[in-house]
């Protein structure tokens, strides 16, 4: 396909209504210029086709974000792309539109279910190997939704009021690290505003960053509906809007081209990106099988690997067939395995726990309370209870129902329904052990957990969930998992709490760069259960952590090595996290950051290394004053551990030769700050002699006080200390920014 001849041969017409859609899920067509149409599909944790009739395939429903994050497996991740884009070229769909990276910022936030972490390194690093998956089978992905975009009210006109360095360093990294490593096809942009200015019109996100900055070269489409002005959006690099306007928008295309409003120049650039669209799915499209069965097993297997073991008191679990174990729970006969939604899937199979149940054991059920609503039943709750006295275990399948969390509007609290909460607070008084496995799409407050044995969390983990969970409860899997989100004890505790989800049309991110563990271990804060964690029914001990040098240039970097035995009776997986903390004081950061995650499968009494490599922005903060990434030489502490609160192991490295950042001369700036700088330190104390000696003769204050007042006076107060003109601070302040030139040019 000849691009450019393509698009010279097209009207101004034909190009207008190429950027948009044709009905919900197809691009245009163009039979006599030989480009046909191409269809696009919801995900991203299984196809969601959708025929002109609204009518859904079926599909198989893999585990959900919230679920396959906690695998912290890129290999499983990119196993479950390679599936999804195995099952895109059956059904001839060119795009699955997925991942979504977006930061859990609050654990209301109503589509937080088919979200990642409140991680970005996780985000980038797990996204970025389902994108390597699908796209190794020649279809396309859209990562989204870009950006800023953490919560469900007022989504499509809300303002996420966000400072600059917040934005680089916790809700773009996701976006960027997938954009440089594994390549998605397109972007989609977010509803939302950001600082008031909507995604889809926003040339400094969609041009000078994604483009200019980490080298996109792909297509950008708007959310459905996502579109304020469509001219404006042009301009700022939305190539397709989605799902279009029905023609609406067509004339008011030409209005503007032929009037200078809108350079022709920018509507090629956007048809030549859908034509390359097309051309990448087209040119190598081929026949394929989807063999549902095969992806209900990988729906399985990934379930399985997904499963965090939040609790395990006395080795409660897993269970032996032996014991008489009494199932309890509306979720044991209907798991909520998938979130509402865009995302929701017709799926092809799915077993319940309660179908398994005869097949493991001795097990009895009653149902409690429903899987579907808060509504306590009296008889039902007696009858639990009565079922319980006659078991050794007791297992309550807990969660909560569709209609607590969906896209299109957050969590109200953070609670599960009451009437399952009251139903395990009398079956902890009987006596017996309680184990509670959790059906949820993002974190719940529990009030019972100091009185269970044992909890389980299966997050959504798709349509195998079912199968999953009794084998890990009987052992048939040793559960791995480990949280992708930290699990505070009540709401209030969040970070966000303040301010979520906003008013008048904004929220204000006040937070920061203090989101999820970055809050809670900078604070001390004691949480529920920490990002990072996750137990084992075996154990593993770490050893010997070496790093390939102690001191180096940030753009050398460092290796970091450190051995991790199976010192338990059976085989499992660990989860090794390397977490680095700034001493340097040089901003303000976080106690600690996750840059690097490796998980080890490990045989009884084998050992195995776990390597991490770090480079610059392993170490670096945003710097926005300089627009770079910026590591400050000095003191910097590798952690090694289990989680975020449990560090095995610390060693301390330095980095060196970073050039110190040159004071930014304004008359604001404080002699203090110019007095440090070896940049200007010299000439402050020549130009300025006299001026600092008149405080130090003062006898009057002490030398503490003189100390501060000259460290913190601006070079402005020369007007008013030594009756200096402006034009004597305005030379001063040539003075030292020609010294600072001449130093680092």
């Amino acid at each position: 396909m000849d691009i450019d001849a393509i698009v010279k041969k097209m009207t101004l017409e034909e190009k207008a209504r190429a950027l948009e859609g044709e009905a919900t899920w197809y691009t245009q067509d163009y039979p006599e210029l030989g480009v046909p149409k191409i269809q696009v599909s919801d995900g991203p944790h299984g196809l969601r086709k959708m025929y002109r009739d609204g009518k859904t395939i079926t599909s198989v429903c893999l585990p959900a974000a919230c679920a396959t994050a906690c695998s912290f497996d890129t290999e499983l991740m990119e196993t479950i792309g390679s599936a999804i884009g195995k099952e895109c070229q059956a059904e001839d769909v060119a795009v699955i539109l997925g991942p979504a990276v977006n930061i859990k910022r609050s654990p209301l936030c109503g589509r937080n279910f088919e979200y990642i972490s409140e991680d970005p390194y996780v985000a980038g690093k797990l996204s970025s190997a389902l994108i390597k998956g699908v796209q190794a089978e020649d279809v396309g992905t859209s990562i989204k939704h870009f950006a800023a975009n953490n919560q469900e009210f007022e989504r499509m006109y809300g303002s996420s009021e966000v400072d600059e360095r917040t934005l680089r360093e916790i809700y773009f990294p996701a976006f960027e690290m997938a954009v440089k490593e594994a390549k998605p096809w397109t972007v989609m942009c977010s509803y939302n505003r950001i600082n008031g200015t909507y995604s889809s019109e926003n040339p400094w996100l969609l041009n000078e960053v994604l483009r200019d900055e980490w080298g996109f070269d792909g297509l950008v489409m708007s959310d459905w509906g996502a579109v304020s002005d469509r001219i404006a959006g042009i301009a700022a690099g939305l190539d397709l809007d989605m799902p279009g306007s029905r023609g609406v928008n067509n004339e008011s295309i030409v209005k503007a081209v032929q009037e200078g409003r809108l350079s022709e120049e920018d509507v090629d650039k956007a048809v030549a990106n859908i034509l390359r669209l097309v051309e990448k799915f087209v040119s190598k499209r081929r026949k394929e099988t989807f063999d549902r069965e095969a992806d209900h097993a990988l729906a399985v297997k990934a379930a399985k690997e997904c499963i965090v073991l939040l609790k395990n008191e006395e080795k409660v679990l897993p269970l032996s067939k032996e014991e008489k174990v009494a199932l309890i729970g509306g979720f044991a006969e209907a798991p909520r395995y998938q979130g509402g939604g865009s995302s929701h899937i017709n799926s092809f199979r799915v077993v319940s726990a309660l179908e398994l149940a005869e097949a493991y054991g001795s097990c009895t059920y009653s149902r409690g309370f429903s899987a579907t609503e808060d509504v306590t039943d009296e008889a039902l709750q007696k009858a639990a209870v009565e079922a319980a006295t006659e078991a050794d275990k007791i297992v309550v399948f807990a969660g909560l129902p569709d209609v607590f969390e969906s896209e299109a509007y957050d969590r109200a609290h953070m609670q599960l329904p009451a009437c399952q909460n009251r139903l395990i607070d009398q079956l902890t008084k009987l006596g017996k052990p309680v184990i509670v496995v959790l059906h949820n799409g993002s974190p719940v407050e529990l009030p019972w957990a100091d009185e269970v044995s044992g909890i389980v969390e299966a997050y959504l983990g798709g349509e195998g969930v079912g199968e999953a969970v009794m084998d890990v409860l009987y052992g048939g899997t040793n559960p791995s998992g480990r949280l992708a989100e930290s699990f505070p004890i009540k709401l209030s505790d969040n970070p966000s709490f303040l301010n979520f989800p906003g008013t008048g049309h904004k929220v204000t991110y006040a937070e920061g760069v203090f989101v999820g563990y970055r809050y809670y271990d900078t604070k001390q804060m004691a949480v529920r259960f920490p990002f990072g964690y996750g137990l084992s029914y075996t154990d593993f001990r770490y050893s010997n952590l070496r790093v390939s040098r102690d001191s180096f240039t940030a753009a050398e970097g460092v290796t970091v090595s450190v051995d991790v035995t199976n010192v338990g009776d059976r085989a499992g997986k660990e989860t090794v996290q390397l977490y680095v903390a700034d001493q340097t004081g040089s901003a303000v950061r976080p106690v600690h950051e996750l840059k690097g995650f490796c998980k080890l499968a490990l045989e009884p009494g084998e050992t195995k290394t776990a390597t991490f490599t770090l480079d610059k922005r392993s170490f670096a903060w945003y710097d926005v004053e300089s627009k770079d990434w910026y590591a400050a030489n000095g003191s910097y502490v590798i952690e090694v551990g289990r989680s975020s609160r449990q560090i095995e192991y610390t060693a301390e490295v330095h980095i060196i030769g970073t050039p110190e950042k040159p004071p930014v001369i304004t008359p604001d700036v404080q002699l203090g700050e110019l007095m440090q700088s070896p940049y200007t330190r010299e000439y402050i104390q020549e130009r300025l002699k006299e001026y600092m000696m008149k405080f130090t003769q003062s006898d009057s204050e002490t030398d503490e006080m003189i100390e501060a007042i000259v460290r913190f006076l601006p070079l402005r107060t020369l007007r008013s200390f030594q009756g200096a003109t402006n034009e004597e601070v305005e030379s001063i302040c040539k003075g030292l920014q020609e010294c600072i030139d001449r130093q680092t040019q």
